[in-house]
């Protein structure tokens, strides 16, 4: 059966309406182009124009032209033009975003299909040229948010496409895009001859111009052109809207390698959480630090871990004793008071309603630095706080136990770096983890430069021997406050506490073992 329609049925055939939300210069015009090539689809190039331009009042040199010509009574345009019978299955309606504008009725949202088509920012605002530099407001983003913000309330949220991926590869996007519009892809969509077309407004002569010399969306690769940097202010405006829509891109192209697919959370509760970075409550996407920010630049952050007990932090005073220590021995500068730590992590506690099995990665970094480099000379904006809470039962089998095994990596010597500086730079932990890994044991067991036992990569460790406890001095592992809890325990049950070297033999034929730490808590281990 042909999917035009008969003269005699005409008047009765039911059109599914595509729209098409975009800001200028986001090859809008070019997918207008695409969609006019089906043979089941009529377009509409921006409909509602008339009508923005008689509420905005904006100035244009068309625009009495315009309004003589085409209608701009916005609601009839949706009832009388954007909704009407016609001949062919669908009809593609381009629309800038800011063309959405109060006073229009419902059904525009309500009905048909809708597709949002969005564009780096740093693109757009190059294409520009120095006589006509856009607004803030022109460039439409702000109305773009609201506008997938309105379609996903309305329970129809939209397609989201970019238009890098147009021009990197249309086939691939097109079919994706008409298979999220559950329209069947055509070919026809790649290829369009050159020049002006019927379907163009009026306005054309002003707007077209390039895309009048196009015939489909790849082009030649052209020379990189430098930012207008006179236009930064706009691009710091627009580029956080650009990215928030780019997330529901279902398919996103990556200069330097292919995008992975979306991992399973641990706990999928943690996908929406609120962090505190720097001096305010971001969510978790927008919860990152400047890549001027010591902690990028060089690791140069130190940091705690802390759990939450019905409603209470355990220790917090200890890991705040020892935060400060530790940035006091790397000489930060500019450091956060306590109370203001303390309302930081009970702020972000109470807005994620934190208050049970949950954990803190609290880190203090040096702060961003004027120019990239080590010299903390350069840190001159103060320290970045980072209050991470998550829900995060213990790590570790605490019923059953765990499994360790011996790494080759040695624990870092005093002599080098100091382990009661509790700082970010975990490398030396890091390739010990991997050796656990590696194993498929749950961690690994580090030791000292002369070969006895320090702790393993991310825990302290405990043996007991013939009624004695005995855990490693806190030479070359870190002095943990779930460590010394678990002494002062034993101290208290009147066992024996011995702190001294111990031997990798003695570990191999200990009576029992054990690992503490605020992530993992108190661990037992496996013998295997």
């Amino acid at each position: 059966m042909s999917l035009e329609c008969t003269k005699w049925e005409m008047a009765v055939c039911e059109v599914t309406v595509i729209h098409s939300w975009s800001s200028p210069c986001s090859l809008s015009t070019s997918l207008m182009y695409s969609f006019a090539q089906r043979d089941d689809v009529e377009v509409l190039d921006e409909p509602l124009y008339a009508n923005f331009l008689r509420v905005s009042g904006l100035h244009k040199p068309y625009r009495d032209q315009l309004l003589s010509k085409m209608e701009s009574d916005g609601n009839k345009v949706v009832k009388d033009i954007i909704s009407r019978p016609g001949s062919k299955k669908y009809r593609f309606c381009k629309h800038m975003s800011k063309q959405k504008v109060l006073g229009l009725t419902e059904d525009l949202m309500k009905n048909g299909k809708h597709f949002i088509l969005i564009r780096n920012p740093l693109d757009i605002l190059s294409s520009f040229d120095n006589d006509a530099l856009p607004t803030f407001s022109e460039l439409g983003f702000v109305e773009l948010v609201c506008i997938y913000s309105e379609l996903y309330e309305l329970g129809k949220p939209p397609v989201v496409i970019d238009a890098a991926e147009l021009q990197q590869d249309p086939e691939d996007t097109l079919r994706g895009l008409c298979n999220d519009l559950e329209i069947p892809y055509q070919p026809a969509m790649l290829k369009w001859e050159a020049g002006p077309k019927s379907i163009d407004g009026l306005w054309a002569p002003w707007r077209y111009k390039t895309v009048h010399k196009s015939t489909g969306f790849k082009q030649e690769r052209k020379d990189l052109q430098p930012f207008p940097f006179s236009l930064y202010a706009l691009l710091e405006q627009s580029l956080p809207l650009y990215n928030l829509l780019r997330r529901h891109v279902k398919k996103k192209r990556s200069l330097l390698s292919p995008p992975l697919p979306l991992p399973d959370l641990p706990v999928p509760a943690n996908e929406k959480l609120l962090a505190w970075v720097g001096d305010e409550i971001v969510t978790r996407e927008s919860a990152k630090v400047s890549v001027f920010d010591s902690v990028v630049q060089g690791g140069d952050s130190v940091w705690e871990g802390l759990r939450v007990y019905n409603g209470k932090i355990f220790k917090l005073e200890g890991h705040l004793d020892r935060m400060f220590d530790s940035a006091k021995a790397l000489a930060f500068e500019n450091v956060p008071t306590r109370d203001e730590i303390k309302e930081a992590i009970f702020q972000t506690l109470v807005r994620n309603g934190m208050f049970d099995n949950s954990h803190i990665r609290l880190s203090l970094t040096r702060g961003k630095k004027v120019t990239s480099g080590m010299s903390p000379a350069f840190n001159l904006y103060g320290c970045t706080l980072i209050v991470l809470a998550e829900w995060k039962p213990p790590v570790y089998d605490n019923t059953h136990g765990i499994v360790l095994v011996t790494a080759s990596t040695r624990r870092n010597s005093p002599n080098t770096l100091d382990s009661k500086i509790h700082h970010n730079n975990l490398l030396n932990n890091i390739l010990a983890k991997i050796e656990g890994n590696n194993a498929k044991a749950d961690d690994a067991i580090m030791l000292d430069k002369d070969g006895y036992l320090s702790e393993t990569n991310a825990t302290n460790i405990f043996i007991v021997k013939k009624g004695r406890v005995l855990t490693p001095h806190a030479d070359y592992c870190l002095p943990g406050i779930t460590r010394a809890t678990v002494m002062n325990l034993v101290v208290e049950q009147q066992l024996i506490l011995e702190e001294r070297r111990i031997s990798l033999s003695e570990v191999h034929t200990a009576d029992e073992i054990w690992t503490t730490g605020t992530m993992g808590e108190l661990s037992p281990v496996n013998a295997k």
